[in-house]
């Protein structure tokens, strides 16, 4: 179980990389893509910056979980997994309730799921 929860973790911190590269790098092409019922095409360009702020804050999440599968000391490594899951999973309610529900399915659920796993 210990190693699925790795796993999990790990996949969780992939997800919020590549949620950084849509927000930072790529807001006006994959960004339109991924967030087409969301936002209005015209917005994209007006918004690259505050999306660019928050892939920036999803490198954080991304780096944090990184961060905690190289921590060699077990129970380390369990409660900074435990607070950067738990960070993921208040941002994903968050933008679940404020900006759309599909951001529950997308973000949140994902951490629940390693969360739980590592708790197991």
């Amino acid at each position: 179980m210990q190693t699925l929860g790795t796993i999990l973790v790990a996949l969780v911190a992939l997800e919020h990389l590549y949620i950084l590269y849509i927000e930072m790098f790529a807001w006006e092409t994959k960004g339109k893509e991924t967030f087409r019922g969301s936002l209005a095409p015209e917005l994209f360009k007006p918004t690259k910056v505050l999306a660019a702020n928050q892939g920036l804050y999803n490198g954080f999440l991304a780096a944090g979980l990184i961060w905690s599968l190289f921590i060699e000391d077990h129970h380390w490594r369990f409660h900074i997994a435990i607070f950067f899951l738990t960070c993921v999973i208040v941002a994903g309610l968050y933008g679940a309730a404020t900006a759309s529900k599909k951001i529950f399915y997308v973000q949140a659920l994902p951490a629940i799921v390693a969360l739980v796993v590592l708790h197991l």
